[in-house]
């Protein structure tokens, strides 16, 4: 099969990716019924292939563009062996499974016309993909490092640093003190954060990435529609934990990781809690479900939460206040993603979509953050929960601005009262995954519109 890259059409389909001139890429309907994307998972050595060429067609065109988007010259990862740089893992092939010993990876901007050079001080090489520059290995490996770099003479010298980001500031103490050491002042003065660069790579999303990225919503989908349903729920048998346990089971039998503990929680009508205090994680007929699943595959992961009900006996749907508990919540989604504007900060977004969504009576707050590699990953964050119970810090973070090409979790709660209960306050708590690209923000593959029903 011919590569990817070479084709005339991948290539006019990747610069209108990347320049945001494509057109929907992103399915809006059935996520559920027509949809069966975990049959269709690959094995192991064919994700490795797949996962090798995304990276090199992100290697070649991401990199060079964040680079001088930065304004930096060489950008250094260092990093230890089970002590990795958040971007590190990202920028290896497969199948590395850790850094070996000290492993150092640079890119170094020669200009437009030669382009970006990959380059490893590392004690073993990396094939094609990074051009060793340890070859005297008399020399110590900060030795080697600074005589190449002293060669180079770089202007700017990126270093993963930052009193702010978590996926900016990969750089030990103790490897920087090595680094300072080797250099001397003089190059040592040149040091600039690379948070931002960091940042960008981490959240950028490749043109095969935003494809294949709706297969990977699918196989989310198609778990929650599995145990969500009389498959794996039988009413007063049942606990919350079982159905937790099975999703776990679900995700090892299918080839799957996981970034967190799925859960599963109920909403009950408080005069039937009363009457079930003594079992309460036993699933009762009348009960409303959350769940909260992410699963990771070809290197990109997932974030949903979704509702069910359980009837009662006789009842073939939801109670209506449940149904329209929903309905609001996609009311907060639509104005929550139609604030999304390039060049705008977390802050920007969140704090405008509140207001709006607040005086549509929708009692929203808004709790949003970036996809990819990680689950709570790089990006610009949208969160307005106060000081005390948000991420400490994550005000400063969300002055990073909104880019094009990038994933989130469109995470929200809003609060209904229902009249079935008593006029009870139902809280939905909505998450699904959307991208943002030059034609807005769109879920990846459709969202809950309409609650799953269990009998």
């Amino acid at each position: 099969m011919k590569h990817i890259r070479n084709s005339f059409f991948f290539l006019i389909f990747s610069f209108l990716v990347l320049t945001g001139l494509s057109g929907n890429l992103f399915s809006q309907g059935n996520t559920t019924a027509d949809v069966k994307d975990s049959r269709n998972i690959l094995p192991e050595k064919k994700r490795a292939e797949v996962m090798n060429q995304w990276l090199e067609w992100r290697l070649d065109h991401i990199i060079p563009m964040l680079m001088r988007r930065e304004n930096i010259d060489l950008w250094l990862i260092i990093n230890r062996e089970y002590n990795e740089d958040p971007v590190y893992m990202s920028l290896v092939p497969e199948p590395t499974m850790a850094a070996r010993r000290t492993s150092i990876l640079m890119f170094y901007d020669r200009g437009e016309e030669k382009g970006i050079e990959r380059l490893s001080g590392s004690y073993y090489g990396m094939g094609k993909w990074y051009r060793t520059t340890w070859e005297d290995k008399k020399k110590k490996q900060f030795e080697s490092l600074a005589d190449f770099i002293k060669k180079i003479n770089p202007k700017k010298i990126g270093i993963n640093v930052s009193p702010t980001f978590r996926f900016g500031d990969g750089l030990t103490a103790s490897m920087k003190e090595n680094l300072e050491q080797a250099l001397g002042p003089e190059l040592s003065s040149r040091f600039v954060s690379a948070e931002n660069l960091c940042l960008g790579w981490l959240e950028t999303r490749s043109p095969q990435e935003l494809s294949v990225y709706r297969h990977i919503c699918g196989i989310a989908h198609d778990i929650i529609a599995e145990f969500f349903s009389n498959e794996v729920i039988t009413p007063d048998i049942t606990t919350t934990d079982d159905v937790v346990w099975w999703i776990r089971q679900k995700y090892t039998d299918l080839g799957l990781d996981t970034w967190f503990q799925p859960s599963v929680s109920i909403q009950r009508y408080e005069k039937t809690a009363e009457k079930y205090k003594e079992n309460p994680e036993v699933i009762r007929r009348g009960d409303l479900l959350h769940c909260d699943i992410g699963i990771k595959y070809l290197g990109l992961c997932t974030d949903m939460q979704w509702q069910a009900y359980v009837c009662k006996t006789g009842e073939d749907d939801a109670p209506e206040g449940i149904k329209k508990a929903l309905d609001r919540a996609l009311k907060v989604a639509d104005i929550f993603m139609n604030e999304f504007r390039v060049g705008r900060t977390g802050n920007e977004i969140t704090d405008t979509a509140m207001k709006k969504a607040a005086e549509a009576g929708l009692r929203p707050l808004i709790y949003s953050h970036p996809l990819g590699f990680h689950g709570h990953a790089a990006g610009c964050s949208m969160d307005a929960r106060d000081p005390e119970s948000a991420p400490e810090g994550i005000r400063t973070e969300m002055e990073y601005t909104l880019h094009y090409n990038t994933c989130y979790a469109i995470e929200f709660s809003s609060i209904t009262s229902v009249p079935e209960w008593g006029g009870q306050d139902v809280r939905i708590g909505f998450e699904e995954d959307g991208v943002f690209t030059k034609d807005g923000c769109h879920f990846i593959d459709g969202c809950q519109k309409k609650i799953l029903i269990i009998k």
